[in-house]
């Protein structure tokens, strides 16, 4: 279980001083930043576990804006201490659905100290699920595909071929979801990309897609995409495909070391 936490707050506050000692006590690796996204973005081997002490609204709003996108592209735990009316001014009515956890100010520390354990502990059982990037130039359909698969599955997002491209020079998946249609870079240019790489040769494609004529299929048949999953397929039936592609792996690999 990797114990690390990067904590998120006015470093000379003394509750967020204390709060740090008490994660510290606990055996947590305390990594401390304030909410300055310059400053984050240069932590290298961030943890995935983040817990961030609202002090200043105002001064944090940036901070947020950038950590929304964090939090669906890197597939993050958020967790946050706060009063109700500062958690809901700085994520919205509706976006506690990406927190992990929420601390209500004054908060225990101790408490805290036990919950952040559990948490940790989720966690790290989340994180021995299997990878999935999911390419598609369309917020609301990476998601919509991020909420159906996330139970099962860790969840990364990229809006373009090229940020796929880049996200993948450091990130191992084990399973690719890309769209056919995006400007730029279309879903088949990618994939052969993708193909003339020998670090991302083999990872399995599945396009993710409004098109299942056959010119749009022949186009790529060379390529050996996995599947081609329609965007407008039932949440059960995209997942069902999903899951059904990682048991038939699984037996093919158990075969394999017979």
């Amino acid at each position: 279980m990797d114990k690390k936490v990067l904590l998120i707050g006015g470093g000379k506050s003394f509750m967020v001083t204390s709060i740090a000692k008490e994660l510290k006590d606990k055996g947590f690796e305390v990594i401390q930043a304030n909410p300055d996204v310059t400053e984050v973005e240069h932590i290298e081997n961030k943890p995935s576990l983040y817990l961030i002490y609202i002090d200043d609204i105002e001064d944090m709003a940036e901070f947020f804006v950038y950590l929304r996108d964090r939090v669906f592209e890197d597939d993050l735990s958020i967790s946050i201490i706060g009063s109700p009316s500062e958690v809901e001014k700085i994520v919205g009515s509706k976006g506690s659905e990406m927190l992990a956890a929420v601390f209500e100010r004054p908060v225990n520390v101790k408490e805290l100290g036990q919950k952040m354990l559990e948490l940790v502990s989720k966690e790290d059982k989340r994180l021995q699920k299997k990878r999935i990037l999911v390419v598609d130039d369309d917020g609301v359909m990476l998601r919509t595909i991020k909420s159906w698969l996330s139970a099962k599955y860790q969840v990364f997002m990229v809006n373009s071929g090229m940020a796929a491209i880049t996200f993948l020079a450091t990130n191992a998946v084990d399973l690719i979801l890309l769209d056919y249609e995006m400007p730029v870079t279309t879903g088949p240019q990618v994939l052969k990309m993708l193909r003339s790489e020998s670090s991302t040769s083999k990872i399995p494609v599945m396009f993710l897609t409004v098109k299942s004529d056959k010119e749009s299929v022949m186009q790529v048949v060379s390529l050996k995409p996995e599947k081609y999953l329609l965007k407008t397929m039932p949440p059960e039936e995209l997942v069902g495909n999903i899951d059904d592609f990682f048991e038939n792996q699984k037996v093919k690999n158990y075969q394999e070391t017979l």
